[in-house]
């Protein structure tokens, strides 16, 4: 397999460029390849030559040069006889380094990279009795954009699906007053700032990620709800009204529950897109989020608004709500076929008696389910027991799943499924997790290398660690030579640079030093490194990241000046920021907004049942994600910010109508509340709900974190909207005293004037009447 891929060529004209051509090279002007490479060939000698006492130690041999190589990261699985001989190892990591010095450099080595997978894929059909795993620099952002491709057809379905439902949610068996398209038209609304939004990051210079795949959710989430919440508005305005006075009460009832809900998400997803957030794609998210979210607020004002107004005119000329054809009156349709008068079926204001004319919507299914049996049912006196067990039983698993929350920072979880990400990173923490990564430790500073109390420092900085460095090997050398390792300046460094010069044990670490030449000649070391392996499992995150944390500190308090590195120390970085940064600027946005809105709500306790109904829900869903398997990661942590603007965009209209409810009962108020809000929470739910399930099917596993997450966001909301809070705001404050009227003459209220005209003259009689 090594020869196979060294004898790779990418083809440029006039040049096939080879791996010798792109590697990065020794002194000596030979590749770079893994020590475990020299170790087969000289066990390859040896078993040529019949030698059968050559050993290989484990996690460091000895070749047979002199020098001592790690092999931790490289052997696998690994058996081991009486001093760590390796009996047996199941697995081999190879590692190939290329170079990038020049963009014609890095165009030969990503084409060598793409063909490297090809060879390793094709090497394996003919080897079928070893598994071979290929993964390259690009392996990792091509997986990641990988789920852009695999959900294109799932995100098709769930766009079809909710179009027909949005449609359905809107229709009623009246012909005219059904408004399908304003189910349509709300979609449309939304989609259209979704694209807008897509527009201005491209034409702006922002990059494509696949957790934009998040974005449509948000919206559909919010601007759905707004537009059904402006049509069960319309269905409260009196029909003898004009269209202006109608689309004003419209207006008036909906927008400024709206506009304070748009305002929200505009803070959180504004804090998240500004420099405060140090990742790059939760920013451009958020960045992404808002401009969407602004623009569907200006297009459901003019746009949607404009509909609503050209279905009111529609509706008042009693024409069809689909095919806009003027419905003919009841005593014409007897004439007609019975699949006529079914399509054309209308209720005429005439024909309504005046005690009805409240209740023409109650045709549509929903509210006439909500009026005449839901909201009775959840109010009734032997249903709110169990409702309460059932929210105990609810706040018991999400507090088991919250004791059990884990951060999660494993590549896997941001890729599509059945990819080389997956299948290496498996591999990986199979076979090569009894070892930390290599950690490279960075000497930037001119130190006394040969000053005997900065050795110690330097080995005392490094203690517990398994060293593969220059250092040690050069203050062995000395000390096998019964030369002090407190040299003066001059001759430890003369020593040291004769050493690598010459010394075959130290031709591997040529690259780990850098020598100076002063004016005079005298040699300095200007920096150095050395490399470090932990006994800590790779697989146990909290140890890599404890390990991380402690040698960051130790390099900001040592006196000997030094980094440490390692490719998994920035995915570590990368999701220690990804659940701090976020939660940090959300409790930022949400202490702003509850202070902004305690001067803009009527009544203070909305706020207080707001945060108490935010906070359960949050709970909950950190809590059954856990049980879920999901651990919080960018992507459910940006999800667990949208679920509090989900949470207030539907609880926060039903907590102001009860709270504000004056004169009647608690639960005549929570019945007004679910009759006014609830068609409206319960159609955005269901849209949102069928949108989501494809996103389920999806191959990919940071789809599978985003349906999960948005799932249990929905699903526990919803329960709160219609289970938890209709029961506990029937017997917790406010309280709701039916006020007494006082039969006395200082109490008197006012009719309004009635106009009586005499029918045979033109006298007018004004009446003024008091109670």
């Amino acid at each position: 397999l090594h020869s196979a891929v060294t004898r790779i060529q990418v083809q440029r004209p006039g040049f096939n460029y080879t791996f010798a051509h792109i590697c990065i090279l020794n002194n000596d002007k030979t590749c770079i390849v893994d020590d475990i490479v020299h170790v087969l060939e000289e066990l390859k000698a040896a078993r040529s030559s019949n030698r059968t006492n050559f050993a290989i130690t484990y996690p460091i041999t000895h070749l047979k040069d002199g020098r001592e190589v790690y092999n931790g990261h490289q052997l696998g699985g690994v058996t081991v006889h009486s001093k760590d001989r390796v009996k047996s190892a199941e697995a081999i990591q190879l590692t190939y380094y290329l170079q990038a010095i020049n963009s014609l450099n890095d165009m030969v080595a990503e084409k060598w990279e793409s063909i490297f997978c090809d060879t390793v894929e094709l090497f394996q059909k003919s080897n079928r009795k070893v598994k071979m795993y290929p993964f390259t620099s690009s392996s990792l952002k091509e997986d990641f954009q990988k789920t852009s491709r695999v959900s294109e057809r799932y995100l098709i379905t769930s766009l079809a699906l909710v179009v027909t439902l949005a449609i359905l949610c809107c229709s009623m068996q009246d012909c005219v007053r059904s408004k399908p398209w304003l189910g349509l038209l709300g979609l449309l609304t939304v989609t259209l700032a979704t694209l807008t939004a897509a527009g201005i990051i491209n034409l702006t210079g922002g990059k494509y990620n696949s957790t934009f795949l998040g974005i449509p959710f948000v919206m559909l989430g919010h601007g759905l709800y707004g537009t059904f919440e402006m049509l069960s508005s319309w269905r409260k305005t009196r029909e003898d009204q004009h269209v202006k006075e109608r689309t004003a009460a419209v207006f008036a009832d909906s927008m400024l529950s709206f506009s304070l809900t748009t305002a929200m998400y505009l803070v959180t997803f504004g804090i998240g897109a500004s420099p405060f957030t140090n990742i790059e794609a939760a920013r451009i998210f958020c960045c992404n989020s808002c401009i969407a979210i602004f623009f569907n607020y200006l297009y459901v004002l003019s746009f949607y608004g404009s509909s609503l107004v050209f279905t009111g005119y529609i509706e008042n000329n009693y024409q069809h709500s689909i095919f806009c054809r003027k419905v003919p009156k009841p005593e014409v349709l007897q004439e007609k076929p019975a699949w006529y008068r079914f399509l054309l079926t209308a209720r005429f204001s005439e024909d309504t008696a005046e005690s009805e004319e409240t209740n023409t919507y109650e045709s549509h299914l929903l509210v006439w389910f909500l009026k005449r049996y839901y909201c009775d049912w959840i109010t009734n006196t032997y249903v709110k027991p169990f409702v309460v067990l059932f929210y105990l039983v609810y706040i018991s698993f999400a507090l088991m799943g919250y004791l059990q929350v884990s951060e999660g920072s494993d590549l896997s979880n941001i890729v599509a499924t059945a990819t080389r990400t997956i299948e290496y990173t498996t591999a990986q923490q199979k076979y090569f997790s009894n070892y930390s990564p290599v950690i490279g430790f960075y000497i930037y500073e001119s130190i006394e290398y040969w000053n005997t109390s900065v050795q110690e420092d330097v080995l005392e900085y490094t203690k517990g660690f398994v060293r593969i460095s220059w250092f040690e090997s050069y203050l062995n050398y000395l000390r096998k030579l019964n030369i002090s390792t407190g040299l003066p300046k001059k001759n430890f460094t003369d020593m040291l640079r004769n050493s690598f010069l010459k010394a075959p044990q130290f031709a591997h670490f040529s690259e780990d030093i850098i020598f100076s030449k002063k004016y005079n000649n005298e040699v300095d070391v200007v920096a150095s490194r050395m490399f470090l392996v932990a006994k800590t499992m790779e697989t146990k995150r909290e140890e890599l990241y404890d390990l991380l944390e402690t040698l960051r500190k130790l390099s900001l308090t040592s006196k000997v000046k030094f980094i440490v590195f390692n490719p998994s120390f920035v995915y570590m970085d990368r999701y220690a920021s990804s659940v701090g940064a976020p939660l940090q600027n959300s409790c930022i946005s949400a202490l702003f907004l509850l202070f902004f809105s305690a001067f803009l709500v009527a009544d203070s306790l909305i706020n207080v049942w707001l945060t108490l109904t935010v906070a359960s829900v949050e709970f909950g869903v950190i809590g059954f994600m856990t049980l879920w398997k999901v651990e919080l990661d960018c992507i459910s942590v940006l999800c667990l910010i949208y679920g509090i603007n989900y949470t207030i965009d539907n609880c926060a209209p039903l907590l102001s109508t009860f709270v504000l409810g004056k004169e009647f009962t608690r639960t005549k108020w929570v019945k007004n509340a679910l009759e006014v809000h609830g068609v409206a929470i319960l159609q955005s739910y269901l849209c949102y709900i069928v949108g989501l399930i494809p996103l389920a099917a999806v191959p990919s596993n940071l789809t599978r974190t985003l349906f999960r997450c948005l799932f249990l966001i929905a699903l526990v909301t919803f329960f709160h909207c219609f289970a938890i809070l209709p029961v506990i705001l029937t017997f917790l404050p406010p309280s709701k005293k039916k006020r007494k009227d006082k039969k006395n003459p200082e109490n008197r209220e006012e009719i309004e004037c009635v106009e009586m005209v005499d029918m045979d003259s033109t006298r007018v009689v004004d009446q003024i009447t008091t109670v």
